[in-house]
């Protein structure tokens, strides 16, 4: 059985075939384009059936082709999303506005199941499934910190979706009731603090020089490794904030493992050391105190095996370190 996974982000969709051993071919990546519609239709048909030998096998699956029509397609998207609709609202494409995602997928490949649930959700359960968590922790929240912020629940192997599809949008838990307006409406939301632009947007403002044009989260993370005090500043803010989500959220659903994945956590112990910081430090009860947080080990390919893992039942997955299937 191969799954279609696809990760539909703000600034690049991302698509590639996934076995149940956690062989991964035929991995594709563009950036959204002017014509988000047309970059997804063409992001499908290069991964299914368009020109050229499959890509070679991420880890835990032998090299190798898949077959190119699979049985089921997962999405996860960046929100908001409705998953019984099938129709998304990312905040960074402007053009889709209650856009029917899944029925336009399922017209590419007419007859194949789509499911539909949020990048950050798809994150953690990848991160379960392939990265290893799903053997040391029965509840994991994974965060996506990057053009924005956002998360996603698993509870004991099962990923939480919610009746909408948007459990875990932890980037929306309001951490500052006197902050900045967000784009989603409210005030003081995780995300207008410890997103990528929102930490360049408060150093530029806190007198931040940086060196290249066009400054992003990169550039502030080299200065803040160079040890620039308004740089280091703008992620502990960021680091506090997260916390702050963190415990809420670990309060709220008895949480024991917490993984980091987007562009900023590329930060590694800039941002890492003072969240595990923050966490113990404002960690009043028993229970918050056992929280383990960390950055995850499939970079940019945790979002596509979680997208999989939602097609590929639960008995064919096979966990990491596993021998694959022989095949015969």
């Amino acid at each position: 059985m191969t799954a279609l996974a696809i990760d539909i982000g703000g600034t690049k969709f991302a698509a590639a075939l996934v076995g149940p051993d956690g062989t991964m071919a035929r991995r594709t990546e563009t950036p959204v384009g002017a014509d988000p519609s047309a970059t997804l239709a063409a992001l499908v048909r290069e991964v299914t059936g368009g020109e050229g030998a499959a890509g070679a096998a991420r880890p835990g699956g032998p090299a190798g082709d898949l077959p190119r029509t699979p049985a089921g397609i997962g999405i996860g998207s960046a929100g908001p999303l409705d998953a019984v609709a099938g129709t998304v609202s990312p905040v960074n494409i402007p053009s889709w506005r209650d856009f029917p995602l899944t029925g336009a997928v399922g017209e590419l490949l007419p007859g194949v199941p789509v499911v539909l649930a949020g990048d950050a959700q798809c994150m953690a359960l990848g991160e379960w499934w392939r990265g290893g968590h799903g053997s040391r922790s029965r509840a994991l929240l994974g965060i996506v910190v990057s053009t924005g912020v956002g998360g996603g629940l698993v509870l004991d192997g099962v990923p939480y979706l919610g009746p909408t599809g948007n459990a875990g949008h932890i980037g929306h838990i309001s951490v500052d009731r006197d902050g900045e307006l967000c784009p989603c409406g409210a005030i003081g939301c995780l995300e207008t603090i410890a997103s990528g632009p929102a930490m360049v947007r408060w150093a530029l403002a806190n007198g931040w020089g940086p060196a290249v044009p066009g400054p992003d989260a990169r550039a502030l993370a080299a200065d803040a490794a160079r040890g620039v005090p308004v740089a280091r500043t703008a992620f502990q803010r960021a680091a506090d904030a997260l916390a702050v989500g963190v415990l809420t959220t670990a309060a709220l659903f008895d949480i024991d493992d917490v993984v980091i994945g987007g562009g900023v956590s590329g930060a590694g112990e800039l941002l890492l050391a003072p969240l595990r910081q923050a966490v113990a430090k404002q960690a009043g009860l028993g229970f918050l105190r056992r929280l383990t947080v960390g950055r995850t080990s499939l970079e940019r390919d945790a979002g596509l095996y979680g997208a999989a893992a939602l097609v590929l039942p639960p008995g064919t997955r096979t966990p990491p370190g596993d021998r694959p299937p022989s095949g015969d």
